[in-house]
This record gives C-alpha cells, structure tokens and sequence, in this order.
C-alpha cells in the first residue's frame, strides 16, 4: 500500500475530511527509553513473590495499562484476589523499587532525532504514557533538553489506561488538538489501539519483541522498525500529510 493509500485509509476510518497536523502525542516506555526490559523483569518479580506464575511476554502485551490495572488483572486472573485501590498502590510502589534496583534505563536509539525532526517541523512534542513511575518520567526534561512542552499526560492523570483513548484524549484536550491534527508514536499494541480509537493518524515503531503484524493488526497506520528510521522516514512523512487538506 502507498503512503497515499495509508492516509486515505485512515481518512476513510476516522471520517476526517483532511488533516492539520501540528502535534505529535509520544508515548515513553518503549519510544523515549529502551526501558520495557526492566519493566517487565520487575513486573515478574512482583508476581512470583506473591505466587502468581507468568512470564515477561505477558508484560510486553499489557504495555500501557496502569499500574493499578494490571496488578488488578493479575490477581484476579491469577490468584482469585480482587486487589482495593490501597492494595493496588502498595503493591505498585513495590514493583517500583524492584524497577528501580535494575539501574536507569537507556535512552532509546534515535528518540532524540525523532524529537528535533518534530522540533524542526514546527509540531508540538506531547507526552502520553501510561507510566506511573516518577524516576522514569522526571528524566524527561534532563534526557530531551527543549524537546518537549509542559503538556503531558501519565498514568496519574487518567482513569482508565490503554488501550482505552482517554490518555490521548485527555491529552488533546490538554493542548487544545484535536484528532486531525495529531500523529500518535507508540510501541506497543494497547497504545495502537488506544491512538487508533481516539482518531490520530498513529505510527508504530518496533522497538521490542512485539512483531510488526501485531501493531498493524491494532491498528497503526505504519510501523517502522526503530526510531532512527522513522526519524529518517519523519521529514517526508510530515509533508506528505500536510499536503492533505480538508
């Protein structure tokens, strides 16, 4: 398919009759930092302390829930426990230390040219994550010095995660965007999914073990194989929807 098929479609899908696009919705984990490995490493920990077989692939398909919702799930589904809201933060904030004691995350290959090519284009830099861990997220302005505005949007603002759109809704409403004119770049399929339901022309980059068909199958618009290449890939991109006008 054609890069004008791909927009068509997507226009076809949202029923929008052009685009605008001046913002760009980006998620963290996975996208900014290289950081999905340590999540789901503590996230094991977590569950095998309190006697709840899994495995770290399950982590990487529940990327972008809260917190809250995937200790809520796992219970339930594996130990027979609704966890309260109480529970549900004493044990996130375990998870959190078991996160912290793995060291910082990397930096993903290529989130800073992604950054400046947006930078560059003039469209805004806004983050939408399901992530609730403070560590992570107050690196932000060290990591991506000037690339990204007071407009964020994380796992404490929303009540209900991915892959329900409220993250991206919440966060166009935040910066006063609206569908039309926002890209969405996520990594996992529950953030596809989220960005694809809330209308944004949605891009997925395979940073993980998440194969390229699972977030064509969720809903991306395109997938490229890393940041680097869709930072190569943005400079065309971005004039090839702005040329579509309403």
């Amino acid at each position: 398919m054609t890069l004008q098929q791909t927009i068509a479609e997507h226009l076809k899908y949202t029923g929008q009759k052009g685009l605008d696009i001046s913002a760009a919705l980006i998620d963290c984990d996975g996208v900014l930092y290289d950081s999905m490995k340590y999540h789901t490493q503590a996230w094991v920990k977590l569950m095998k302390k309190n006697g709840i077989k899994c495995t770290r692939d399950e982590f990487y398909e529940m990327e972008g829930m809260t917190g809250s919702e995937i200790i809520k799930m796992k219970f339930k589904t594996g130990a027979g426990k609704n966890i309260t809201d109480d529970e549900a933060h004493a044990l996130y904030g375990v998870k959190t230390r078991y996160f912290r004691e793995l060291g910082e995350a990397p930096v993903m290959p290529g989130a800073v040219r992604v950054l400046e090519a947006l930078k560059d284009a003039d469209v805004d830099r806004i983050l939408v994550t399901g992530s609730q861990q403070d560590t992570l997220l107050d690196r932000i302005e060290k990591d991506f010095p000037n690339l990204f505005g007071e407009v964020k949007v994380t796992g404490h603002d929303v009540r209900k995660g991915k892959p329900n759109p409220e993250p991206f809704l919440k966060g166009m409403a935040k910066a006063e965007k609206k569908p039309n004119q926002c890209i969405v770049i996520e990594n996992a399929p529950l953030g596809v999914q989220a960005a694809h339901a809330a209308g944004c022309f949605t891009i997925g980059v395979t940073t993980g073990p998440i194969p390229e068909k699972d977030l064509y199958k969720a809903g991306a618009d395109l997938v490229y194989k890393n940041m680097d290449e869709l930072a190569a890939a943005l400079p065309s991109l971005l004039v090839a929807l702005s040329l579509v006008k309403a």
